[in-house]
């Protein structure tokens, strides 16, 4: 059975070379890339076509969520594991919007990455799967919140969004900073990315 092909997505060279140096000394498993930016991880992706990339989620020039998305767009049968130290609903959650397959606490032992990674690779379930309470996460926003979250998934920007519920730019500006602290995001972009995994969930169920 050829070896799994994977690439480690890491900011901290320690960390990273921890992590490769047990995929390395593994059977069953090949490091093909390392990267420690979003900009390093979306071109090695490209070029080297992993089966599994295990990515932190805070990286200087972006998240992980943003490698995620794009390669769920333009590497459809890689799969993805979120290996972070920010092991909480709204980091699950994103990860999730954002099309990971798996979540994996960085106190995780060698054995469970390892496994991590051949479930992903395999399409089997995992004990850590991403266990979202995206019910929970969204119950934290208030009202006008929810509302905002709502309009920002539908690609409006602040001013259309002012306009629609007859408030301030301002004031839709501090909602949405609001709305994305309180779901562990950074950008308006992977709110989009939510609530578009919402919708589509919701047509399917």
């Amino acid at each position: 059975m050829p070896d799994i092909t994977v690439m480690v997505l890491d900011d901290h060279e320690v960390v990273r070379r921890g992590i490769c140096d047990i995929l390395e000394r593994a059977d069953g498993f090949a490091v093909v890339a390392e990267a420690g930016t979003v900009a390093q991880a979306i071109r090695r992706a490209s070029a080297v076509r992993p089966q599994v990339i295990l990515s932190d989620l805070r990286l200087p020039d972006g998240t992980g969520l943003d490698v995620i998305a794009k390669v769920r767009e333009t590497l459809p049968d890689t799969h993805v594991v979120v290996l972070t130290s920010y092991d909480d609903d709204e980091a699950r959650a994103a990860a999730r919007a954002a099309g990971a397959e798996l979540f994996l606490a960085k106190t995780a032992g060698s054995a469970e990455v390892l496994q991590a990674i051949r479930d992903a690779a395999t399409g089997r379930e995992h004990g850590q799967h991403i266990a979202v309470h995206e019910d929970d996460v969204i119950a934290r926003l208030t009202p006008m919140e929810r509302r905002v979250f709502e309009l920002v998934g539908e690609g409006l920007a602040n001013r259309e969004i002012a306009a629609r519920l007859g408030i301030a730019e301002k004031t839709v500006k501090n909602h949405v900073t609001s709305v994305l602290a309180k779901m562990g995001l950074q950008r308006r972009t992977q709110v989009v990315a939510w609530a578009t995994a919402r919708r589509a969930q919701s047509f399917r169920g």
